[in-house]
């Protein structure tokens, strides 16, 4: 086997450093290369904003050519450098497989975050929390860290958060839905998993949900039976997740069965759907306004959720979770809160709440089919 047929692949490291790393950022010297070229249209340019020489980016570039075995920029002399087509696909593809690991990788650096820090300090509280994603999450991970309370978080769908709380794998889940007096979807999937007197829900945030567009909306999308019936390419979310459960709720509310929808891809996250969009490779997506912003989407509203944080009655007083509470009373999680696009800090934030009367949809039944028997008592 010649050394051009041998395997490549994709190899994870970490490091400790005096300055711990905020957010969920990803370095990698190739792509940051090919994003400064594609940018600046010159070595030159690039070198300078990578504060590199000529030579050492030129260098840099050549050996990177032999490792992946591609060309990956068109050297022209007396014309600007350019990324050559598969360079340009290996740079979108990688910005696509970091959105949709945003999530994953910021929950591993908080996870081995949190081991150098117990070993350095006993008594930091600790919480896990399983959650439906969110923007606003890291930020209250954030204020925690100055607090005393390590957040280690895990995202995954509401559905899927509600499930670890019941089997034990979490203290605390989180999971969104909209404050609607009935809906047949909502009850049927959460209400299994949620029960009065046993589970007690955290009030949290409140945030829009509707439809990530193309900037301007071209397309003139005004609701999700607008992107079914005109067959206008959707991205779909995971199984599980509150927002698919959102998908169902409003295909219901407006009379189409959801497999209408032209769904051309599935993510697990609302910046993974709005990079999507944001490519042109899918057309509409529901997601919530900040990411939309975040990729200079258009948006158009379509609902207003409640963003609950829910844990086992036992747990309300355990040191982690009470102090989880105070900082969501606290006026920096109320500023943070009003500063990010689509989101609202509800009056009662950190405060218990009836389950009951928090979800009046709990209460919901399903009407009997015509000529049901009444079952005796």
């Amino acid at each position: 086997m010649t050394s051009s047929s041998t395997a490549r692949g994709v190899q994870l490291q970490y490091r400790y450093v005096a300055d711990p790393q905020t957010g969920s950022q990803m370095d990698n010297p190739l792509f940051d290369l090919l994003s400064a070229v594609a940018t600046q249209g010159s070595i030159q340019g690039a070198a300078k904003t990578l504060d590199l020489s000529y030579r050492h980016l030129w260098g840099s570039l050549k050996q990177w050519e032999e490792t992946v075995g591609q060309a990956l920029v068109v050297w022209q002399r007396g014309q600007p450098a350019r990324l050559t087509p598969f360079a340009e696909r290996l740079l979108w593809a990688e910005r696509q497989a970091r959105e949709r690991m945003v999530p994953h990788i910021e929950a591993l650096r908080r996870e081995l975050q949190r081991v150098m820090e117990e070993a350095l300090d006993g008594s930091r509280q600790v919480l896990r929390i399983d959650a439906s994603h969110d923007l606003m999450l890291p930020v209250l991970q954030k204020l925690g860290d100055a607090q005393g309370l390590h957040i280690e978080l895990r995202f995954a769908g509401s559905l899927d958060a509600l499930r670890s709380l019941a089997e034990g794998r979490c203290v605390v889940a989180g999971f969104h839905a909209p404050p609607l007096s009935r809906s047949e979807h909502y009850a049927r999937a959460m209400k299994a998993l949620l029960k009065p007197g046993r589970h007690k829900l955290i009030s949290a945030m409140r945030r829009t949900q509707g439809l990530m567009v193309a900037p301007g909306n071209p397309l003139g999308a005004r609701s999700l039976a607008d992107v079914a019936h005109r067959g206008l390419r959707f991205v779909a979310r995971e199984p599980g997740s509150g927002t698919g459960l959102l998908a169902a709720h409003l295909a219901e509310q407006h009379g189409f069965a959801l497999t209408l929808l032209n769904t051309t891809a599935q993510e697990g996250s609302h910046l993974a759907c709005a990079a999507a969009v944001a490519s042109g490779s899918a057309d509409a997506a529901l997601g919530i306004e900040a990411a939309a912003t975040r990729y200079g989407l258009g948006f158009v509203p379509l609902v207003e959720e409640d963003y609950h944080l829910v844990c086992l009655a036992d747990a309300l007083e355990q040191p982690a979770v009470r102090l989880l509470r105070e900082i969501l009373q606290s006026h920096a999680w109320r500023r943070e809160v009003r500063e990010v696009d689509g989101y609202a800090c509800p009056p009662g934030a950190g405060e218990v709440l009836s389950l009951t009367r928090a979800l009046p949809w709990w209460t919901f039944r399903t009407p009997r089919p015509a000529g049901a028997a009444t079952p005796r008592a």
